[in-house]
């Protein structure tokens, strides 16, 4: 045991026991039990049971997306699959009773608490464990002293996880990134399946199998819910919480990661200056951006933008976006680029909700949108902005692929039904697809489905409501494929 460590030992025990009631009950606490699963966590349970490879299971991502309640989700599946109680152990690593404490300390521990003799055939869940100094260092330590034990962490100062897990646990960690919740799976959490059924859109010449409105309006009723409320499982399903948003995201996630987590990562000295950068992309967030504009902007000098950004971006809170010309070809100079929030429902946290009619709903959409993409992480997601003469054009979203260079699809995202009405006002995407020899592109409006053909091209218009809850939908199905 640490000699620095002052608490007696049974406190400690007495706290084990308390954190692992199933070692009585063999049942998780009511409060877990009574939460609808996240949609992902039929994703992780399987890394949660692979015992084939010697590794342990790092659970990151952004502050208050559900990841906490996905441990005790395993912990409960577990007892459910027949797993003794006594196998499973919980510790939070934030709790300042396990301070002085090194992992293998807490796992003597553990031992002692049951009296058993070996911790084979155990799992271990670590939650918070960025908590911990040099965690990486002691996880990769326990994977290789006890093969025949799994270990699950979790943890959310997701800067210091991504870079250290990367460095130091290779081939001793597997990452699974928890991201805020889909529009699909707010859907699935407020028991809203039924405002959805798998229909057809047609694509160029094809029709592909899409999830479609019963009743587009009252979709986009909850859409409008999601982009306000939607980022976090506990804010959906609290009204209370709703109408305190400000207090509730702004202390609990802004201000922790702003004020605490990045500061002692980083060594930021001017935190008021941090909060006040982030504030201001929130409120711009969909914009388009240079390092000179936002350095006269916000005051804050060119290279400290850059950490800045680098910072705010490990820590899961915003997505830079890179431009493009119009046929894909990388910049030499990354002079301008696209900032989003992770989350629209940040905006609403720091400013004000928003309604359907209010100016700023296309840049609150678009972010939606994007944020519905960010779970599939390989991907190399753009948007292209050109200058032909005294023509600029702009798409807003294009998938390039990264062997060839090329752009495979672009999207224009609009909140808006009057291009519908007239397609060939889409100046911008007509140009890209001649130039990119395509000949179709989808389109997102307010509450038009359907394809029109303009000069040769078929644009397939989609509610953004319905875009964005089949993002999430197919990327589900594709991570459960692979």
């Amino acid at each position: 045991m640490s000699k620095t460590n002052l608490i007696p030992t049974e406190k400690i025990i007495e706290r084990l026991r308390y954190e692992n009631p199933w070692w009585i009950t063999k049942e998780i606490p009511k409060a877990y039990s009574s939460m609808s699963k996240r949609l992902y966590f039929k994703l992780l349970y399987p890394f949660v049971l692979e015992r084939n490879i010697k590794r342990a299971l790092v659970l990151m991502g952004p502050r208050r997306v559900g990841k906490t309640v996905m441990l005790f989700h395993s912990i409960d599946k577990l007892l459910k699959d027949g797993v003794n109680p006594h196998k499973l152990f919980f510790i939070g690593i934030d709790n300042p009773i396990y301070v002085n404490l090194s992992l293998e300390d807490i796992l003597s521990l553990c031992k002692e608490s049951l009296n058993l003799k070996n911790l084979n055939e155990c799992f271990i869940f670590f939650d918070e464990i960025q908590y911990l100094k040099d965690w990486e260092r002691h996880l990769k330590v326990l994977v290789d002293t006890y093969p025949e034990t799994k270990f699950i962490v979790s943890g959310s100062a997701a800067a210091a996880l991504r870079w250290h897990s990367k460095e130091s646990g290779a081939g001793r960690f597997t990452d699974f990134l928890l991201p805020p919740l889909t529009f699909q799976e707010y859907i699935h959490l407020k028991k809203l399946d039924h405002l959805i059924f798998e229909g057809k859109v047609k694509y160029g010449n094809k029709d592909i199998k899409y999830c479609i409105a019963h009743d587009t309006k009252a979709l986009n009723k909850e859409f409008v819910q999601y982009l306000n409320f939607g980022g976090y499982p506990e804010v959906v399903l609290s009204e209370k919480i709703q109408n305190d948003m400000g207090r509730y995201v702004k202390n609990d996630i802004v201000d922790k990661v702003l004020l605490r987590d990045l500061p002692s990562l980083y060594g930021i000295k001017d935190v008021q200056e941090l909060n006040r950068f982030f504030t201001y992309i929130a409120y711009n967030t969909g914009n388009e951006f240079s390092y000179e504009t936002m350095s006269r902007e916000s005051g804050i000098q060119k290279d400290t933008l850059k950490k800045y950004l680098e910072y705010l971006e490990a820590a899961f809170l915003i997505k830079v976006l890179n431009k493009v010309g119009i046929n894909a070809k990388r910049l030499k100079r990354i002079t301008s680029f696209k900032v989003y929030l992770t989350n629209p429902s940040l905006r609403t946290a720091l400013f004000s909700p928003i309604n359907e009619t209010d100016q700023e709903i296309g840049n609150i959409v678009e972010t939606a949108i994007l944020s519905q993409w960010m779970h599939r992480e390989q991907l190399d997601l753009t948007y292209a902005r050109w200058k032909e003469g005294r023509k600029e054009g702009e798409v807003d979203l294009v998938l390039v692929d990264d062997k060839s260079y090329k752009p495979l699809w672009g999207v224009e995202i609009k909140w808006s039904n009057r291009y519908f009405e007239k397609p060939q006002e889409l100046k911008s995407l007509i140009k890209f697809c001649e130039e990119n020899k395509f000949e179709s592109a989808v389109v997102t409006s307010i509450d038009q489905l359907g394809m029109k053909e303009v000069l040769g091209y078929n644009f397939t218009f989609i509610p953004a409501s319905v875009y964005a809850y089949n993002i999430g939908e197919i990327t589900l199905k594709m991570k459960s494929n692979n």
